[in-house]
Formats: structure tokens, sequence, C-alpha cells
């Protein structure tokens, strides 16, 4: 890899930990005491554990970078990969825990797939868009 494909794989990778980062922080302050606290109650790690919430930002943002971005062709593929990944991801954590926690139920599996999907693609989308840029200057 050479320095302007380098440089555009950073900013891709800043671009989605800034734009997933962002978009979780206002999901989570909103949602957690509305939807996730009433359902797994004090199976909540209370306060929350950081470093291992700073690891799978760190990864979540490689592999979506890797699976998504860097390699779609246009913008609608970015988002499209960005969703596929997401609702992958997101329904690998969701329906194991909905087939081993009593207290996780249905529709939090489904509205936490949604957003994980839909946070991804966007995310996605904004850092193909600045690998773009980045790449082409």
């Amino acid at each position: 890899m050479f320095g302007g494909q380098r440089m555009s794989v950073i900013a891709g990778y800043i671009t989605f930990l800034v734009v997933f980062g962002a978009m979780d922080a206002v999901w989570l302050s909103i949602m957690v005491p509305r939807i996730y606290l009433p359902t797994i109650g004090d199976m909540a790690a209370s306060p929350m554990r950081i470093l291992p919430a700073i690891i799978f930002y760190l990864l979540y943002a490689a592999g979506a970078l890797f699976f998504t971005s860097a390699r779609a062709e246009q913008t609608g593929a970015a988002f499209v990969y960005g969703v596929l990944f997401g609702a992958v991801a997101y329904a690998t954590y969701d329906l194991t825990n909905y087939a081993t926690l009593r207290n996780w139920n249905l529709s939090l599996t489904l509205i936490d797939m949604f957003w994980g999907a839909t946070a991804t693609g966007v995310a996605a989308t904004a850092a193909y868009m600045v690998m773009r840029y980045v790449a082409e200057r």
C-alpha cells in the first residue's frame, strides 16, 4: 500500500470511528434506559466497562472498513455492504443473546439488529466518501 492509498484507508478508518461512535453514543444514551435496561435489568454492568467497549469499536471499525468501504466501487454499494456487515455482526450478538439469556426478548433482538445494520451502513458510506475524496487528491 502506497502513501496515498494508506492515507485514504486511515482517513476512512477515522471517519468510520467518528461517525459510528457518535451515532452509537446518541443511540445508547437515549435507548439504554428505555429498552435495554428494562430488558436486561441487573445483568447490566454498572459502571460500564470502558476498555472492552473501546476494543469493540476499534475492531469493528477495522472489520467494517475491510469488508465494506474498501471493497465498494460506489456510494450505494458502500451503504449496502455496510448494512449487510452490520446485520450479520449484530445478529451474531443479538441472536446468541436471544437464544441463551432468559430476559433477552425478540423485540430487543430485532431493534438492535436494525440499529446495528443502519448505523454501520451510514458509517461505511461516510468512510467510503472520505476514502474516495482523499484518494483523488
